[in-house]
């Protein structure tokens, strides 16, 4: 459950891109509590009707809406924003997709796909995956940051000093996130809601899933921080690790490298076992499996672990 808000912002109030000179869509004073509609990743041009051709039919201008942005009265630049995540309010439906030219095997995944989801908004109990298990769910916001102090219009993919699309499956209900000011006011902005997704999101897209977002935005003056840092409220796998996991792993003196052969040797075992489609491994891969540094000392080569939960299958 959410706590109660001091002030909504709507859907329709919301932006593509970092820029300072974005007008606020409203001044909170510290310790205001503060609920978003966030539109999904696609805003809205992914529905629970659509089809692969939607897929191939995106625009890329539309991509990664965040509700806001908001003023915090008194944020100055060497501030930082603190912010506590009270909860969401999914909204049921979500998806996943193969975007071409998108992911870490996107090489090897070169045609659109895309799986629908519909879960339980009440109990989040695990979603079903059309060709095979289920999901647990632990809904979190994939963008979430500041306005940046250069100047102009500036993309939301890649995540930044002031946070963004971080895409971080743990900024979940409870835990305590801290962010750089670099403009007067912060200028916070959230957006690109998940059901769930696993560490890494390696076909670049999780259970994308609107919902509403309820936070509350708190200032510390003067507390140097060169990037974001989080707290969370207690275990954060337990709702995967009831079964254990089965592990692939990359070796070699390259991390990206071996993150790719860690993933495509998950999806090789998952799709030979289960007899699903390797677009269809990999997804689910997205939605709930972990990428994870095993090992980075042994020079001159490392280790990238991938994580598959076994319950999800089991």
């Amino acid at each position: 459950m959410c706590n109660a808000s001091d002030y909504t912002i709507h859907g329709a109030q919301h932006h593509f891109g970092w820029d300072h000179s974005i007008p606020p869509v409203a001044t909170v004073a510290p310790g205001s509590t503060i609920e978003f509609e966030c539109q999904d990743s696609s805003a809205g041009q992914l529905s629970q009707g659509s089809t692969v051709e939607d897929v191939k039919n995106l625009d890329f201008g539309r991509i990664n809406p965040v509700s806001g942005p908001i003023y915090v009265d008194g944020a100055e630049p060497g501030d930082v924003i603190k912010l506590t995540i009270e909860g969401f309010n999914p909204s049921g439906f979500g998806w996943t997709a193969n975007i071409p030219g998108f992911g870490l095997l996107a090489d090897q995944f070169e045609e659109p796909a895309l799986h629908v989801w519909k879960y339980d908004k009440g109990s989040l109990a695990p979603a079903a995956y059309g060709p095979g298990g289920r999901v647990p769910l632990n809904p979190f916001a994939g963008t979430i940051g500041l306005a940046l102090a250069e100047p102009g219009l500036h993309s939301i993919v890649p995540p930044r000093r002031v946070g963004g699309n971080m895409d971080i499956r743990d900024l979940a209900a409870g835990t305590e996130l801290y962010l750089p000011v670099e403009v007067a006011g912060g200028l916070f902005s959230i957006g690109d809601t998940h059901a769930a997704q696993g560490d890494g999101e390696v076909c670049g897209t999780a259970i994308e899933s609107p919902m509403n977002a309820t936070v509350t935005l708190d200032l510390v003056k003067n507390e140097p921080l060169e990037t974001p840092r989080f707290t969370t409220p207690g275990p954060v796998t337990r709702h995967l690790d009831k079964k254990g996991y089965e592990a692939t792993t990359g070796i070699g003196e390259d991390l990206m490298d071996g993150a790719r052969g860690a993933v495509s040797r998950m999806v090789d075992m998952l799709a030979s076992r289960h007899g699903m489609s390797p677009v269809d491994a990999y997804m689910l891969c997205s939605a709930c499996g972990d990428l994870r540094i095993s090992e980075i000392v042994d020079q001159p080569n490392w280790i990238v672990s991938f994580y598959f939960p076994r319950l999800v299958l089991d």
